[in-house]
């Protein structure tokens, strides 16, 4: 009996893992668009970016998941899969938090670095791609690790809407067991699994990083500087 109990967990753990793993991979590239625009030099982007990102960060998060699941059909007249709603609504809000810790790791890459860039005649597109974006990703790395661990337990909010994720999953076991202590221990056990593999990941990708941009930072301006120069 525990093993097919443990074993229904896993599977929604799966699903959970699915749908944090495809929202999380979204968020991450619109959230990186997010924080270049905040800092561009296109006034009109950096308003829209940064008007994108307060908004999004002052609305709770379960209130987004029923703007989808309930607001979409609504104007657009089409259904979504509670699955569907669940990566929207998560992919949203990762792309905001993303958004802002890019532009947090984009402002704290030290301004000689800019300066230096510009002073050698470096384009902007190549100064921010090729000599800013990988100092900065390897500052952003222990924030975008703590905000995917973050998703993994707001992903327990998409059960609100009929998506079997691991707490809903918890839930039913627990009304089926009459046992909610030891179906919920089990979930909670499973998210913390979940939450170590993902910060032993960033902690493992950070030290990759870290020798990386150490010794390439004083290439990166020289290798950027277009041909004829």
């Amino acid at each position: 009996m525990f093993i097919e109990q443990l074993l229904g967990l896993l599977r929604a753990a799966g699903w959970t893992l699915a749908l944090c793993v495809s929202a999380g991979v979204a968020g991450t590239i619109i959230g990186f668009l997010l924080g270049v625009g905040q800092v561009s030099k296109i006034v009109v982007l950096r308003w829209i970016t940064t008007a994108y990102v307060t908004v999004i960060r002052g609305v709770p998060v379960l209130l987004l998941i029923f703007f989808v699941y309930f607001g979409i059909p609504v104007l657009f007249a089409v259904d979504l899969a509670p699955f569907l709603a669940g990566f929207v609504a998560l992919t949203v809000v990762a792309a905001a938090y993303m958004g802002e810790t890019f532009r947090g790791a984009i402002q704290a890459v030290p301004r000689g670095q800019f300066e230096a860039a510009e002073a050698l005649g470096v384009r902007y597109l190549d100064r921010t791609f090729r000599v800013i974006m990988p100092q900065a990703l390897r500052i952003a790395v222990p924030s975008l690790t703590g905000y995917l661990i973050n998703l993994v337990k707001d992903s327990s909010l998409i059960g609100i809407i009929g998506f079997v994720e691991l707490t809903r999953a918890a839930k039913i076991l627990s009304n089926l067991t009459l046992d909610p202590l030891g179906a919920f221990l089990m979930a909670a056990v499973i998210y913390f699994m979940i939450s170590f593999t993902i910060s032993r990941i960033g902690v493992a990708v950070e030290r990759k990083l870290a020798p990386k941009s150490k010794a390439s930072s004083r290439k990166l301006a020289t290798t950027a500087i277009p041909a004829g120069n």
